[in-house]
């Protein structure tokens, strides 16, 4: 007897739950501060770029598949080698590549944690096994690092839940003692008093590490999707053979090319929204939270006499979304740093709840 098609899916995708993002309203009047969307919108450039590719033949026509465009104004905003980048539908299509690339069935994923769910779910995928190491207490990584025979090692710089950043002294301690690739996922890299693109700056080449960047939060293109990924040239010409082969479309290359090119205006948006960042900090522990402080767009906080299920569900009621977010070893609340009035709003509920 044949089998039918949900009996013929592999195992691993029947006994895995699934990575679950941040929840997005469809309708109504909502303080969206639950998935670090930018309040501020892209560029100008990015809205006149967009335009004028609707124009003519532009979309009957398919995409540059290594997007080349993108690749040498990035080369040029960064001070990187154009070579040395690897484009993505988001940086999550980047991960995918990577551990399609690098990680054999059976093989092993690690991950400090609480950290990126995503991981574990990419590890599913592959059927590959997923292991954590716990931060320690300050959030640094332990040393000695406990597992040396990972096929990939995943480091989200600044962390997410938390907003902290592991130091380039850390990560060089890491990088002596495995044998993997370290793959350092810097979505909010913009955000950190500290990044690790330096690495490749200046035609340097950083054997061992990949650096994983994404357009959605300080660029605000989150609904164009689009990131990509800064490795050796060899290393990138080798991740192209397992991307899709146009794995990202006109509008996103034209999109992602004009916002990185404009690096005035995002110094700009990153400078507000660290300050409304400092404001919000200070505000939650005038309100008894406990707060990590954070270098990305983001807080990571808990409250000693109010469960954070508790805080979520009071803020949904009055249209204000927030990401409860649950580990084994941490519960709490990561907040968005919205715009000043969106954060006005959010801290006049959160006073009367608490």
């Amino acid at each position: 007897m044949s089998k039918t098609s949900l009996e013929s899916l592999r195992r691993q995708v029947l006994a895995m739950s699934g990575y679950t993002p941040g929840e997005q309203p469809q309708a109504g009047e909502i303080i969206k501060l639950n998935t670090n969307e930018n309040p501020y919108g892209p560029s100008p450039h990015v809205i006149e770029a967009l335009k004028a590719a609707i124009t003519g033949d532009r979309l009957r026509k398919y995409p540059d598949p290594m997007g080349t465009r993108f690749r040498k104004a990035a080369g040029a905003a960064l001070g990187i080698d154009p070579d040395s980048i690897l484009i993505g539908n988001g940086s999550d299509d980047c991960l995918t590549i990577l551990t399609r690339s690098f990680v054999p069935e059976s093989g092993l994923i690690v991950s400090p944690t609480p950290s990126y769910l995503l991981y574990k779910t990419l590890a599913e995928i592959q059927g590959a096994r997923f292991e954590t190491v716990a931060f320690t207490n300050d959030w640094k990584v332990p040393n000695p690092w406990p597992v040396t025979n990972a096929n990939l090692l995943y480091l989200a710089n600044p962390n997410s839940p938390s907003g902290t950043v592991v130091n380039s002294a850390e990560i060089d301690m890491l990088l002596g003692q495995i044998s993997c690739p370290l793959v350092i996922d810097e979505a909010y890299g913009d955000f950190s008093q500290e990044n690790q693109l330096w690495r490749f700056q200046g035609n340097k080449s950083a054997q061992g590490v990949i650096i994983t960047r994404t357009m959605s939060k300080s660029y605000s293109l989150a609904g164009i999707r689009f990131g990509f990924a800064v490795a050796e040239p060899q290393i990138v010409h080798q991740l192209n053979k397992v991307k899709d082969s146009y794995n990202c479309d006109v509008l996103s290359l034209e999109a992602a090319t004009a916002a990185i090119s404009d690096q005035a205006y995002l110094k700009e948006v990153v400078t507000k929204i660290c300050a409304t960042r400092k404001r919000l900090e200070s505000s939650l522990v005038s309100l008894g939270f406990s707060i990590i402080p954070s270098q990305a767009n983001f807080v990571w906080c808990t409250h000693p006499a109010h469960a954070s299920a508790s805080i979520y569900e009071e803020l949904k009621k009055k249209n204000i979304l927030v990401r409860l977010m649950k580990y084994p070893s941490h519960e709490g609340l990561r907040i968005t740093v919205g715009s000043d009035p969106e954060i006005d709003q959010l801290l006049i509920q959160l006073r009367n709840i608490v």
